[in-house]
């Protein structure tokens, strides 16, 4: 019985770890995913600003 219980700790300990390495691959991508759409976002928001101004010259 002990034997089947350390088997079964040490699947689950594995099964739990690659869970982690997936989401922590997701996290990753939605940093970066997040990153650039701020950017994104900033850059027409200028681009918006710059042609306002220049239509008032």
């Amino acid at each position: 019985m002990k034997r089947i219980s350390q088997v079964l700790f040490l699947s689950l300990t594995l099964v739990l770890f690659n869970s982690c390495a997936v989401i922590e691959g997701i996290f990753k991508a939605g940093v970066w995913v997040g990153i650039l759409f701020v950017v994104a976002i900033i850059a027409v928001v200028i681009w918006i600003i710059s042609k306002f101004f220049k239509n008032t010259h």
